[in-house]
């Protein structure tokens, strides 16, 4: 079973490409350190909630839309 820090890392990457944001540009609209999101994306970093629900709002999207098909 693949972890599910892996698939939210892809979730989050296939969202932000599809809206042509940078890495960069994501952070900044989810307000965290623009070396988290390659971390997240990668799988290596394990989320909180917070984050989870800032990035989110970057996106413009509820929490569920986001955690949906994990």
């Amino acid at each position: 079973m693949e972890d599910v820090r892996i698939k939210f890392g892809i979730k989050v990457k296939v969202l932000r490409l599809s809206r042509g944001y940078s890495q960069e540009k994501l952070a900044e609209l989810a307000d965290l350190d623009r070396t988290y999101i390659p971390g997240i994306e990668s799988g290596k970093r394990n989320v909180s909630i917070i984050v989870i629900e800032k990035i989110a709002k970057a996106f413009q999207i509820s929490i569920s839309d986001l955690m949906n098909t994990l």
